[in-house]
């Protein structure tokens, strides 16, 4: 039980960090606007032409998602028009739905080398969550280490200090 629980704390840890350190939401936002945007000018575009498989607005959301997230697997809309919507929204939709995985992937991982004093107080947090899973020859251990950081942070200031002064 305590496995689990210490994984479902950190998926969801995960997931906030996801959300609130990422443009994941600003992406996923902008990416389903545009598709309900496209989808509704393909259909116009389509609407009434004969022998053409997008005879509604749900027929063109679907071909919309078809569309950028697969090989070819939409079927091709038939007037001019329509096969510009349709080609502008295949490299757009699809540029800004891989785009999303990989800025959120980036922004995530890039996340730790920015360190913003916020970031460092969260990571901390995280870490003393972790202290119930201890053992005491690791406290021990972690003690020892916070107290030799301790020093080493009070000779840096020292020296700081005295380069100050002259």
């Amino acid at each position: 039980m305590g496995r689990y629980m210490k994984k479902n704390r950190r998926f969801t840890r995960f997931v906030k960090d996801t959300v609130t350190q990422t443009p994941i939401l600003k992406m996923v936002g902008l990416l389903a606007l545009l598709w309900l945007l496209f989808s509704a000018g393909l259909y116009g575009a389509e609407r009434g032409m004969e022998g053409t498989a997008i005879t509604s607005y749900g027929a063109a959301l679907y071909w919309g998602v078809a569309a950028f997230s697969t090989a070819g697997i939409a079927d091709t809309p038939l007037s001019g028009v329509s096969q510009i919507i349709g080609g502008i929204w295949i490299v757009l939709g699809s540029a800004l739905f891989f785009g999303t995985i990989i800025a959120t992937i980036t922004a995530y991982f890039m996340r730790p080398m920015q360190r913003p004093v916020r970031q460092i107080v969260q990571t901390i947090e995280y870490n003393l969550e972790q202290l119930d899973d201890l053992s005491v020859e690791e406290l021990d251990l972690l003690k020892d280490t916070t107290d030799a950081l301790i020093v080493h942070m009070e000779r840096h200031r020292e020296q700081r200090n005295i380069g100050k002064r002259t």
